[in-house]
């Protein structure tokens, strides 16, 4: 942790700022949790000790709920899991992923002390824990669950006051981390990471944090200047300014004063109308065209979530094409249609469809995001995807090489996805010099082989973006 320093942030409170100069990519410091869970959702899918998504997992024999790869990772979650196992058998079910972390921390701190390594920053109990800012649906939540970790919590364990329970479950609240699966395309999980949570937000920031081999790591995205503060953004910089405050505002407890909040940037661009030959719409057309946009989004939400993905497209499309004339195409509305009807024409193996929307969705998202913005590489890499299972060998390369750059700096060359990023353009890159030499030995070459191994069916659409842009863990 000598490559940062805790010091007082101009109206923010405590911060951490950088002791050396750091150039993009470069990892400023990594970290393990303190303690982490599996989401209750994902319980019997997910390695409790790894966080792997596996297909077959073995359950834990005592307590029936905790789920491993296998013996080697219930041996290595054993000292996490032990007393945790014992609490529920006792208590006859797994409590919440909340009241599971708490009493995890708890347990690890009663065991190792309030500084639980040589490169802790902070105690948790300088943390803060806003909950005097609480509101009162909000609080009452908090309540049932500080009521039912004491039910939860053994007798034969340390005892604490309700203030230090309460404390601690405040301090999870506002600052545990989502934690991801091995590709880090899911959230899987959530953790405590002390030193993380003395890295102030900013909208447009100079850091981002990604897990990587069960540590998270802050990772320059450009030029930081010795003394300069280190800050990551905790809600996606794709919402308006108006809606970034009110998210930091109601979950974070702050007011965001930014200079990209102050100054509306990029607003203009995110609700714009489209421009052509110089003429634009009027603002009562862009309006309607918005409105009409909002509306079809929450029916097309509606049909993704009831798996009718022939329905989503027709709205999509529908939707696109009263809407495209109008809109600009950084348009946030537009750009959900784009990036959904493109996913589940994937799912649905329409790749030149697919591969189409997703070109636009990544030419609107460079004109918004920070260059090395995560969600733009994992754009781009799905375009990339798409493009090629299209057969449109030189635009899918061009979109890998992208993502490949970006990923570079935000996930780092170590990282799973980095790696098979890494395969996937080395491959394009065989395939484009292949098609430059015979376009038609190429296409038959690819046909066959496509032949010989059918193509799989994708995933079933979900926002691959997601777990890049909530990287803070908050209970809906």
């Amino acid at each position: 942790m000598e490559n940062v320093a805790i010091f007082d942030s101009p109206g923010k409170g405590r911060g951490l700022k950088a002791t050396k100069e750091f150039w993009a990519g470069d990892v400023i410091f990594s970290e393990p949790s303190l303690a982490a869970v599996v989401f209750d959702s994902l319980a019997e899918r997910i390695c409790h000790s790894c966080f792997r998504r596996q297909d077959k997992l073995q359950r834990c024999g005592q307590c029936k709920f905790a789920h491993y790869c296998d013996r080697t990772c219930q041996r290595a979650g054993w000292a996490e899991h032990k007393q945790e196992c014992g609490a529920i058998k006792a208590y006859g079910k797994a409590p919440n992923e909340n009241i599971r972390l708490v009493a995890r921390i708890m347990w690890r701190l009663d065991k190792e002390g309030s500084v639980v390594s040589d490169m802790q920053l902070i105690t948790l109990e300088e943390l803060e824990d806003h909950i005097a800012d609480m509101q009162e649906d909000e609080l009452k939540e908090f309540k049932v669950d500080i009521h039912n970790f004491l039910d939860y919590w053994p007798r034969n364990s340390k005892q604490h006051t309700i203030d230090v329970i309460s404390h601690l479950f405040g301090v999870v609240n506002c600052n545990g981390f989502t934690v991801s699966d091995q590709r880090g395309l899911q959230a899987v999980g959530v953790g405590l990471f002390p030193n993380l949570c003395l890295v102030n937000h900013d909208c447009w920031p100079n850091c981002t944090v990604i897990l990587n081999h069960g540590k998270i790591e802050l990772r320059s995205l450009g030029k930081i200047a010795e003394g300069e503060e280190l800050t990551v953004a905790y809600v996606d910089f794709l919402n308006l300014s108006e809606e970034r405050q009110r998210l930091l505002k109601t979950q974070y407890f702050f007011d965001c004063t930014c200079e990209h909040c102050k100054n509306h940037i990029k607003d203009d661009l995110k609700l714009g109308g489209k421009e052509e030959n110089g003429v634009k719409p009027s603002e009562e057309q862009v309006k309607e065209a918005t409105d009409y946009c909002f509306q079809m989004l929450e029916k097309m939400d509606k049909a993704r979530l009831n798996g009718e993905y022939h329905e989503v497209v027709k709205i999509c499309r529908e939707c696109i094409e009263k809407t495209e004339p109008v809109l600009a195409d950084t348009h946030i509305y537009l750009l959900r249609m784009w990036s959904t009807l493109s996913e589940v024409q994937a799912y649905l193996q329409y790749f030149n469809d697919a591969a189409d929307y997703a070109r636009k969705m990544v030419e609107g998202y460079v004109k918004l995001y920070h260059p090395n913005n995560a969600a733009l590489g994992m754009a781009a890499m799905r375009a990339g995807v798409t493009h090629w299972q299209a057969g449109e060998i030189e635009v899918g390369h061009g979109m890998i090489c992208k993502a490949y750059a970006i990923l570079m700096v935000t996930h780092g060359p170590t990282h799973p996805i980095t790696k098979d990023l890494e395969a996937m353009r080395m491959q394009t890159e065989m395939e484009l010099r292949m098609f430059k030499q015979n376009e038609y030995v190429y296409h038959s070459m690819r046909e066959a082989a496509l032949k010989n191994r059918p193509m799989t069916m994708m995933h079933e659409p979900k926002s691959v973006e997601e777990g890049i842009k909530n990287l803070f863990h908050r209970r809906k």
